[in-house]
């Protein structure tokens, strides 16, 4: 009974170890000599982020291949698929249910420290006080990357973007974009290259606590 004991508590710790593999560098090593000086002036608290919503290395259920990224809008998670079926599953900001956006595109377009011009619909939704133009910096509500989606050769107006904001990672509160972490979209944004597929589940289509449809939970990637 003992032997059969410790065995099954080896067992647990091997399939642990496996789960809780960590990603080096961490994005902290990433960033630029720009991405230091800007983000230490950042306008906003430093968040901390719920844990789940904390970056994961994850066991990947569906068949999208490796370098595909995977928006979880049900979930509010995005997930960049690896090797081995595994993924990195980043917490983000969703839009709210009449914004969101749901298909297949690819990114095209990919910047460093993007400026903003406020569509006409978010000026008609978000009233007087919307600036026609923000520049590149930690006060911009797009944050330190921005990967632009196209379907075929139209631009969707929707972004993966970073945020002024990360109070609200794990929230719908957006205008149809996906908002990451300053330092989640970092790391992202030197993985991706242009030509990546981008999946956005419809809605219901995503995992909830009863039903994990894309992934299982995994170890923090650090």
């Amino acid at each position: 009974m003992i032997l059969r004991l410790v065995a099954l508590v080896a067992l647990t710790l091997s399939l642990a170890g496996c789960i809780q593999s960590k990603i080096e560098p961490s994005s902290e090593g990433q960033f630029t000599a720009r991405d230091k000086e800007l983000l230490a002036k950042a306008p906003y608290a430093k968040a901390t982020i719920p844990q789940p919503y904390q970056r994961h290395i994850v066991d990947y259920h569906r068949k999208e291949g490796p370098g595909s990224i995977v928006v979880d809008s049900d979930a509010r998670y995005l997930y960049y698929v690896m090797d081995g079926g595994k993924a990195i599953r980043y917490g983000i900001t969703v839009g709210e249910e009449a914004l969101a956006w749901s298909g297949v595109a690819k990114i095209e377009r990919k910047t460093e420290w993007p400026t903003w011009t406020p569509t006409k619909d978010i000026k008609t939704r978000l009233g007087s006080g919307i600036p026609e133009f923000v520049g590149p910096g930690p006060h911009n509500p797009l944050g330190a990357r921005a990967l632009y989606l196209y379907s075929g050769n139209k631009d969707t107006l929707y972004r993966i973007h970073g945020t002024n904001q990360p109070e609200y990672i794990g929230s719908a509160i957006s205008s149809g974009c996906v908002r990451m972490t300053n330092e989640d979209v970092i790391d992202l944004y030197n993985r991706v290259k242009l030509g990546t597929m981008v999946v956005v589940l419809a809605p219901n289509q995503g995992d909830s606590p009863n039903n994990p449809r894309v992934a299982l939970q995994g170890g923090p990637a650090h």
